[in-house]
């Protein structure tokens, strides 16, 4: 941390976060790729929920398409060799990934709630056009989001060459203001929606045995999937990114406490998972198959030859 006098263990970083990212770049790679053609094998099959789908993968791609250049970065002790503005470009991409997984599960997930409480009153009216204006809806409020990220510096103040994921010490307590309200509205506010659909349709799906067997599996599936993706990416990533903003301004009044640097680090643990979101959203484009579980095989055993070809004999 700059400008700070609280001593931080900085080599776990540099230690942790390259192999993590290398791994999701590689497997998010094949898992979308995988996902993605399988959800346009099966595109009439699912109905107009797959617009959110595919909107979904693309976030994947863009954040997983930057990855390298991190990877560069932390490989070289955290310098940063590609610009200020690539810097910017680089979080901003994350953050369009971040803010677009969350939306469009929300998206999903009203979709599913629509599906079984009101079959019939809602459903037929809904089209494609109305999900593909609905997609563009989430990219636009993701984007405005996502915006005055890029107006905080990214490097520090007497250099370029560190490409900082929120914003330098001079302006960490700005900086913390705005993560506590972009957290309420691009977090807390979809995560209660998905709650609140959810926790109806587990009542609804618990109180009628008219609903199809095969619609209550799907929908069961898709909240375990919701859950995985809330419990280990996105909730330790808002926790430890404001959690780790304070333990800065703490550190830069030379208020050191005994718990800074295990915030620090259980951030740096927390940015590799919030990654890990890239490789497991293709879940969401297999959760409708009734073969689901040969399709996760098949996608894992795919990404471990991609993985181990490079070393296997020729």
């Amino acid at each position: 941390m700059e400008n700070s006098t609280c001593p931080v263990s900085r080599r776990f970083t540099v230690r942790f976060l390259p192999y993590v990212y290398s791994s999701v770049f590689i497997v998010g790679l094949v898992a979308n790729g995988w996902g993605l053609k399988s959800l346009l094998q099966n595109w009439n099959k699912l109905g107009n929920v797959n617009v959110f789908v595919l909107n979904l993968g693309l976030t994947d791609i863009l954040h997983l398409l930057t990855l390298p250049f991190l990877v560069v970065s932390y490989a070289m002790d955290r310098r940063w060799i590609f610009g200020d503005a690539f810097c910017k470009l680089t979080r901003f991409c994350f953050n369009l990934n971040l803010y677009g997984s969350i939306g469009f599960l929300t998206c999903i997930s009203v979709y599913r709630y629509l599906a079984i409480v009101y079959p019939l009153r809602v459903m037929g009216r809904i089209t494609v056009t109305h999900t593909a204006a609905v997609s563009v809806l989430v990219w636009l409020l993701v984007s405005v989001q996502s915006l005055p990220d890029m107006f905080f510096p990214k490097t520090l103040e007497n250099t370029t060459e560190k490409c900082l994921d929120t914003t330098n010490g001079n302006h960490v307590e700005r900086y913390l203001e705005y993560s506590l309200g972009w957290t309420l509205t691009g977090f807390c506010i979809p995560f209660f929606i998905t709650l609140g659909c959810y926790g109806h349709v587990i009542a609804v799906i618990c109180k009628t045995n008219s609903i199809d067997k095969v619609l209550k599996q799907r929908s069961l599936r898709f909240l375990v999937i919701v859950i995985l993706l809330f419990s280990v990416c996105y909730i330790p990533h808002h926790l430890f990114k404001n959690l780790n903003l304070w333990a800065r301004i703490l550190s830069k009044q030379k208020k050191c406490r005994g718990w800074i640097n295990g915030v620090y680090i259980a951030r740096q643990i927390s940015r590799g998972l919030v990654c890990l979101n890239s490789a497991l959203n293709p879940l969401v484009y297999l959760h409708g198959h009734e073969n689901i579980g040969a399709q996760i095989r098949q996608m894992l055993q795919r990404a471990w030859q991609t993985v181990t070809q490079p070393f296997q004999p020729t």
